[in-house]
């Protein structure tokens, strides 16, 4: 398992010529550096916490 630390919420977009690309921030994407969605899994995180996932996206407070 590997701890990522990270404070974004959604990707980044990098807006080439004709198409964007969007950019994982959150650091749970299975397709890195890409977002895969996997970033809606943090949106009901509470601030100020600190959160662990594992391989299979379960969240747990650390």
């Amino acid at each position: 398992m590997r701890k990522v630390l990270r404070t974004e919420q959604g990707p980044r977009e990098i807006p080439p010529q004709e198409k964007s690309v969007w950019i994982c921030m959150c650091g749970l994407s299975k397709d890195q550096p890409f977002c895969d969605g996997s970033h809606k899994q943090t949106r009901d995180e509470a601030e100020g916490k600190v959160y662990q996932y594992d391989a299979d996206g379960h969240r747990t407070e650390v």
